[in-house]
């Protein structure tokens, strides 16, 4: 578990003398001045943690509060190619700096060891910043031609962002770096269709566990090698819940396939979903894959003995936490938004307000975490009203872990997540099994 102290040590290291040593690496301070790097990382970072909206001129009187003299003016005109080099190396280096909390002490995840969640979210940029990163195109006149992909893992028992890298907003999410490196032995994880391999669930299969949905038109064979046609068997089956052991695709790949009938209602909006995507690509619908909207299907290498039936479908479920997280940066945190359309000023308040979020993720980590209830909405609210002090003691160690301790306090009475009968909440249900209840 990492402390308080730890967490202010990172905040240190990266704030102070990464951005020190990086400014003159990447060219972004020439020459010696009165004015450091570290100043100018300091005032983006938190002065938009503190307010992710900040004008320039409020960003300026950021800088005032910690002794980096800069009008506005001044500040704009910082925003060039090699300040966005600079942001991006280090944002790079926090990225190195890996917090990690407590598991909460809730039973299911503590049969892993780690519950690994991956997937990415995409941030459009200026169509000039296309040679730098690659946008996926479009039939818009704007905003098209580049685009940077946040691919991003965490692990949900310990809160920590095990892995954090950006790519061309065109490139696929199988890409991704770490979608290939082993998991410690004994973990589970959880990913969306666009990670769907079978060589890398056979990878993950020889010292660990994986989870996810069963990509439509996927071969499936019965235990005796026959083929199973998914949506023909399951319209014959009477029972609400189906669990049998299957071979996925044509390397006959042993897993479960877990399966359970779905309200009319939500089938009939999955259908529309359905329709509605088909439509947009110019595409067809099967009459199969319609059918197979009345069931919601996964398949997952966990024995049964480890993870019951209706236990699949609530760590299924767990992996919607990564769509909140990214749904917190760009709805809190505006990770996607900028008062500018100039392209360098929106490349670094990019970089800037993403290494504002992995702080402050650190500091949810290390505050809240170990809360199964916590609101991470709730928290960073509290974080940014904290953030311009924290700027201020920056350069004290001791005042710094004060003022990250009071932040403390302040989370301990509240930033909870209320219960709900009508559509119980991820951690009501991971907890539910403890006392015999499924709210699966």
């Amino acid at each position: 578990m990492s402390t308080i102290a730890e967490v202010a040590e990172a905040m240190q290291k990266v704030l102070m003398q990464v951005a020190d040593g990086a400014a003159r690496q990447t060219g972004f301070i020439k020459r010696l001045r009165t004015t450091s790097g570290a100043g100018f990382v300091q005032t983006l970072v938190l002065g938009w943690l503190s307010k992710p909206d900040a004008t320039l001129e409020e960003l300026a009187q950021t800088a005032a509060s910690i002794g980096f003299v800069i009008t506005p003016q001044g500040l704009d005109k910082r925003f060039t190619p090699e300040a966005a080099s600079y942001m991006k190396q280090v944002l790079e280096a926090a990225v190195q700096e890996v917090i990690a909390a407590n598991s909460p002490a809730i039973a299911i995840l503590e049969r892993f060891n780690g519950v690994y969640i991956q997937d990415s979210t995409t941030v459009q940029l200026p169509d000039e910043l296309g040679e730098i990163w690659l946008g996926s195109g479009g039939s818009s006149t704007r905003n098209t031609q580049s685009a940077i992909k946040v691919h991003t893992q965490i692990n949900f028992s310990t809160g920590a962002l095990s892995q954090l890298c950006l790519l061309d907003g065109r490139s696929h999410d199988r890409h991704a770096p770490f979608v290939s490196e082993v998991l410690p032995a004994g973990s589970l994880r959880l990913m969306d269709l666009g990670y769907f391999n079978l060589d890398q669930f056979e990878k993950d299969g020889q010292n660990g566990y994986w989870l996810i949905r069963m990509k439509a038109r996927s071969l499936i064979l019965s235990e005796d090698g026959q083929q199973v046609h998914i949506e023909e068997w399951l319209a014959r089956q009477t029972q609400d819940h189906i669990d049998m052991p299957i071979a996925l695709g044509a390397k006959g790949l042993s897993c479960r396939l877990t399966a359970r009938r779905v309200p009319p209602q939500a089938a009939q909006r999955q259908r529309r979903k359905i329709q509605r995507e088909a439509r947009l690509k110019g595409q067809a619908v099967s009459q199969a894959r319609l059918a197979l909207a009345d069931w919601e299907i996964c398949v997952t290498n966990v024995p049964l003995a480890r993870l019951s039936s209706e236990e699949v479908f609530v760590m299924l479920g767990v992996r919607w936490q990564i769509e909140l997280l990214f749904k917190l940066w760009k709805s809190e945190g505006q990770l996607d938004a900028s008062r500018s359309h100039k392209p360098w000023r929106v490349l670094c308040e990019f970089y800037a307000k993403l290494l504002a979020l992995l702080i402050q993720h650190w500091l949810l980590i290390v505050n809240c975490w170990a809360y199964p209830n916590r609101s991470l909405t709730k928290a960073s609210r509290t974080i940014k009203s904290h953030a311009l002090y924290f700027a201020k003691v920056l350069h004290d160690f001791d005042r710094l872990c004060d003022a990250i301790e009071s932040l403390q306090r302040c989370l301990a009475v509240g930033c909870r997540i209320n219960k709900s009968r009508k559509t119980p909440r991820t951690f009501q249900k991971l907890t539910a099994f403890e006392d015999g209840t499924c709210l699966s």
